[in-house]
């Protein structure tokens, strides 16, 4: 498990970053991970609640959470959480990454992933939560935090300067604690801290990741 910052450099095909530079830093990044010539898996997040199970051979799915027990994976934000998930498996470790932002929390998207990894045998399920904005930053409408608390009542908060704001960490560590997964780490918050990226304070910005892999 790691989570990579603007140090790395941008990890994203999708924010008009020069494509090769982008392939470039993702094999660096393999190297420095000891994982080469085996590449990280990214995924088409949509902000939705589909999890992916996958293996080798597959092509980028469309999800915002990927299951395996045989790939390294990746997940990338810049204010959304990289949750990494791992669990003890037979012959080896399953892996789980997840694209936890606003609408994916709402949605349910960390326990489906949990679920989904105990499908594939997963025990002893233990979550890393990365980098995001914090609770005392993401100032949303009043109308906004209703909706999501609703669904997700220990994501409601305030900002540091008394507005309504969600407290997405919050909200993901309930989520965690009521499927029975303990958090092992607990990230800073993306838009207090210069050396990551964060869409919140530059919406032309890059993107970090969340990573999970095994050195099998």
């Amino acid at each position: 498990m790691a989570f990579t910052d603007t140090g790395a450099g941008n990890l994203a095909l999708h924010v008009g970053d020069d494509a090769p530079s982008v392939m470039h830093r993702r094999e660096e990044l393999e190297r420095a991970a000891g994982i080469a010539p085996r590449r990280f898996q990214y995924m088409n997040q949509v902000h939705g609640n589909h999890v992916s199970v996958i293996e080798a051979g597959c092509e980028a799915p469309t999800a915002d959470a990927m299951v395996s027990s045989s790939l390294p994976l990746a997940v990338m934000v810049a204010d959304c959480i990289p949750l990494v998930l791992v669990g003890a498996g037979a012959p080896g470790p399953v892996l789980g990454v997840v694209h936890a932002g606003r609408p994916g929390i709402s949605a349910g998207i960390i326990p489906a992933a949990v679920e989904q990894m105990r499908a594939a045998g997963a025990a002893d399920i233990r979550a890393w939560l990365g980098p995001s904005v914090c609770g005392r930053c993401y100032e949303v409408p009043a109308e906004l935090r209703a909706e999501v608390a609703a669904v997700v009542p220990s994501a409601w908060s305030d900002t540091a300067w008394g507005t309504p704001s969600l407290d997405l960490p919050a909200g993901a560590a309930s989520q965690l604690e009521s499927v029975g997964v303990p958090i092992e780490y607990r990230g800073p918050c993306t838009l207090e801290n210069n050396a990551l990226f964060s869409y919140r304070r530059d919406t032309r910005t890059g993107r970090f990741a969340g990573l999970a892999w095994t050195h099998d």
